[in-house]
């Protein structure tokens, strides 16, 4: 009985593998775990409560505002209830009311107000799951920190061909039961301040115009999120990028690298750990134009000057107590060039990063090397910056 002891709420939105739903509620139960159940309006046209009811052995949720009264705020109770919340079948209407904020029925309102992990297993028509739309809010809601099941192909109940179909109970099931054995203790890093780093800086060449780098954030956001999980105080400081602030991080937002550096310098002096994964601009327009800079006809020369090492100015302040973690995008001589910079610099660690298919700039993967004063470099395989993240904030508590 591997899930015995987790608490396990379903939440059925409306679709036709609503049919599925209760083989999975049989199998969490035989496994050990307590389950109750939700269901919108449009899943009650599917199958009946009362299948789930026997199934989970416990009454299926389906009205806000029952005509049986409930004591206290039951959305509330219900939220809090779960070790973990499980949407199975998630339409894409479901989707786009959770990604817009929208509380409207017993289900959305009880997303809206847990704090527990959520796992969504969508099904839908493949035009509606490959809709820009539908995607965007899946891209938005997996940013966000909710865990999807991705739907399978196959053929669908109105006989389309394509992505679209619920995964199965038993992969459901397995997916569940990897959530409740990898899940580790979060409060590693308690009592610790962890300042992180994200995104790009901005250097103007005139009002309306810049220089900037491909950074798109993902690595300083996933630290972060990952920081926070673990218990620690965090603080992100980040450049101009469009990504959701994970929950319990303060935001601290900067534009250009002299507004990153003076960030910067006012936290790092009272934080336990500095994670530097932004991509400050190494170079700056010596002068910004005032005014927008017309075309001519003529070639634009730009005279630019380097921009103040932030790693290199904290580094020398920092206290033995402190660690400093740096990040280190190579082309060429990755290796050497990264352990020039650990030195230099004065790290406790450098974070090595090469681009490449799958790694770098804007993916949702990485491979790392991992080099430290006195040790020998070590390269992580190919892993997703959330589990990087985990892998990384792991390392840094047992350094603190």
């Amino acid at each position: 009985m591997a899930l015995k002891g987790k608490k396990v709420l379903i939440g059925l939105t409306g679709g036709v593998a609503c049919y599925k739903i209760p083989y999975l509620v049989r199998f969490l139960v035989k496994e050990g775990a307590s389950v109750r159940v939700i269901m919108t309006e449009a899943a009650t046209k599917f199958i009946t409560p009362l299948t789930l009811e026997t199934v989970s052995e416990n009454p299926v949720a389906t009205e806000l505002f029952p005509e049986e009264r409930f004591v206290g705020t039951r959305h509330i109770d219900m939220a809090e209830w779960p070790d973990l919340f499980v949407i199975a079948p998630a339409t894409a209407n479901f989707l786009g009311k959770v990604a817009s904020g929208i509380s409207d029925d017993l289900l959305t309102t009880i997303v809206c107000a847990t704090a527990q992990p959520v796992m969504i297993a969508p099904a839908m028509n493949p035009r509606m799951w490959l809709n820009p739309i539908t995607q965007k809010n899946y891209r938005f809601l997996k940013d966000t920190g909710y865990l999807f099941i991705d739907p399978a192909e196959g053929e669908m109940a109105c006989h389309h061909w394509g992505v679209g179909r619920v995964a199965e109970p038993e992969d459901i099931l397995e997916r569940i039961k990897a959530f409740f054995a990898t899940k580790k203790p979060t409060r590693k890093l308690a009592k610790k301040k962890i300042l992180v780093t994200a995104g790009p800086t901005r250097e103007a060449l005139d009002p309306v115009r810049f220089i900037t780098n491909r950074s798109s954030g993902k690595m300083g956001y996933a630290l972060a999120e990952a920081a926070s999980a673990m218990g620690a105080e965090t603080t992100l400081i980040s450049g101009p990028v469009d990504r959701p602030v994970p929950k319990n991080v303060r935001l601290i937002s900067v534009e250009s690298t002299d507004d990153l550096h003076r960030a910067v310098k006012q936290e790092f002096k009272k934080t336990d750990c500095l994670i530097m994964a932004a991509a400050p601009s190494d170079f700056a327009p010596e002068t910004v134009a005032t005014s927008k800079i017309k075309k001519d006809g003529q070639s634009l020369q730009l005279k630019m000057k380097p921009t103040v090492d932030i790693l290199s100015s904290v580094g020398k302040t920092k206290s033995p107590q402190q660690v400093i973690v740096g990040f280190a995008l190579e082309t060429e001589d990755a290796v050497n060039n990264a352990r020039r910079k650990l030195k230099a610099k004065h790290l406790d660690m450098i974070v090595l990063n090469q681009p490449g298919e799958g790694t770098g700039f804007d993916t949702d993967t990485n491979i790392v090397t991992i080099l430290m004063p006195g040790k020998k470099s070590v390269t992580w395989p190919m892993m997703t910056k959330r589990e990087l993240s985990a892998k990384l904030l792991d390392k840094l508590a047992s350094m603190l």
